[in-house]
């Protein structure tokens, strides 16, 4: 438990219905006292109402009237914090709220720093560091399958593995500790046995949790997929057609797209942040330079690339050129105004077209190619379909949800993984115990930090940093 009190605005800045501003700590109750005027015969002060309780009434500051508000009392240890909580629901808007929270700070509360709230139920038992994590990637879904597999993390559906994997280790190793203490006796082959076998259940355990790294990652943070093309090809066209509303403007002029467009969408479950380039050519003018420029900035982190090509034209040099440039990166090739008389011909993977001109133009996999027309929206649906199977092979199971790692459990996994894999071998190595025991507790330590059982303070204030304010 915490000695101050902290208070913030829970709910996004701007004008809304409903504004929620959130206190918490050992005086929430008596801050709240200072500010709030019961209004009505079942309306209470907060330090006597009881807890989940909503009580109606007005926020004053210096004898003025700032808002009528609703507001709650929940009572420790049965809330997120495990404090005593207020919860004031004022009207929306940025003044409003910003007046309720200015006066519940001169009573005594002070701003809530990034994160604390959240920071607040990890270290008070509330939840582990999983869960925390998952409050932020509840808030920042953007697809349903994000939303699920937040809110089994949030359950505490990976923190159940995480400590099952982690009591075994420490089987292990209390197993090894006890042989250090008693040098004279040696570790019977039946024990040894169970021993590893053990460690190579986790180490199974750990690399079936490493192989869900990737797909954690793109439904936690998406997969960026760059539109390139020469000009006038039909890159905002798709992007329009892929998004469902007009995005980016679209003209028939050449070189219309001179920045490049992000925008995020929705494509069979799994988040894609699409990137509009300018049509890659020469600049013909300093604007046109510097979009081009940008544009390659962006291929360069591009996780994906949608190649669009103009079917009513066939195969220019430019291309040629583009193909090739781009053919070690996982592609897709978008043959585009087939509601036009088609010139283009990519048939078997481009392999019939390119190989003729230059081998180089065709990678080792021949990319995807997929017939669309912005103009009528035909096709899209196959391209949505061709996205999903490029990026996410195979179905997305509900069971795989419950276990998907964010990049800070990779990285202590990847470390839990090392050391446990140098203790078996030494292990069976029969090398000195004392080193396989400082192996397996480098091991144990790097899982804890998972849950937050090893956690130091700095990874605290890295992770709790990203929070916003009212969280």
């Amino acid at each position: 438990m915490f000695d101050d009190t902290i208070a913030a605005i829970a709910t996004p800045l701007g004008e809304g219905g409903l504004a929620v501003v959130r206190v918490s700590g050992a005086q929430a109750l008596i801050v709240a006292d200072k500010v709030f005027l019961p209004v009505g015969k079942n309306s209470l002060k907060p330090s006597v109402a009881t807890t989940h309780t909503i009580h109606f009434g007005k926020i004053i500051r210096s004898e003025q009237v700032i808002d009528e508000v609703l507001l709650a009392v929940l009572r420790a240890p049965r809330t997120f914090t495990r404090e005593d909580t207020v919860e004031i629901s004022c009207h929306g808007g940025i003044l409003p709220a910003k007046l309720v929270l200015d006066t519940i700070l001169e009573n005594g509360a002070r701003l809530a720093e990034p994160g604390e709230f959240t920071r607040r139920a990890f270290l008070n038992g509330r939840i582990d560091l999983a869960q925390a994590e998952a409050v932020a990637d509840l808030i920042h879904s953007r697809t349903e399958l994000a939303l699920a597999a937040a809110n089994e993390q949030l359950a505490g559906k990976l923190s159940q593995r995480i400590n099952e994997l982690r009591d075994d280790l420490m089987k292990t190793l209390a197993h090894v500790e006890a042989y250090i203490d008693f040098p004279e006796e040696d570790i019977a082959e039946e024990t040894k046995g169970q021993l590893l076998s053990r460690l190579e259940n986790g180490i199974s355990f750990m690399d079936e949790l490493l192989r869900t790294a990737n797909e954690g990652q793109i439904l936690r943070r998406g997969i960026r997929a760059a539109i390139i093309g020469r000009p006038n090809a039909g890159k905002s066209s798709l992007l329009n057609q892929l998004l469902g509303h007009d995005r980016a403007i679209v003209s028939p002029i050449a070189g219309t797209t001179r920045d490049t467009i992000e925008e995020t969408a929705n494509i069979r479950g799994l988040p894609v942040v699409f990137i509009d380039t300018a049509g890659l050519r020469e600049g013909r003018d300093e604007i046109e330079v510097e979009g081009i420029r940008r544009s390659r900035e962006t291929l360069e982190k591009a996780e994906l690339i949608l190649h669009v090509l103009d079917a009513s034209e066939p195969l220019t040099g430019a291309d040629e050129i583009y193909l090739a440039e781009f053919a070690a990166k996982k592609r897709i090739l978008v043959r585009n105004k087939t509601d036009l008389p088609v010139k283009l011909n990519l048939s078997d993977g481009g392999a019939s077209v390119l190989a003729s001109r230059n081998e180089r133009l065709v990678s080792s996999l021949a990319p995807p190619i997929i017939d669309v027309s912005c103009l009528s929206g035909q096709g899209i649906e196959a391209l949505k379909d061709a996205i999903k199977n490029l990026v996410w092979a195979g179905k997305i199971e509900a069971g795989m949800l419950q276990v998907m790692i964010n990049s800070r459990h990779q990285e202590a996994l990847g470390r839990a993984r090392a050391g446990a894999v140098r203790t078996l071998d030494a292990l069976r190595a029969d090398a000195t115990l004392e080193l396989v025991a400082l192996d397996l507790r480098i091991a144990v330590n790097a899982v804890g930090e998972i849950v937050g059982k090893t956690a130091t303070e700095d990874l605290l204030d890295s992770i709790f940093s990203q929070f916003c304010i009212g969280k």
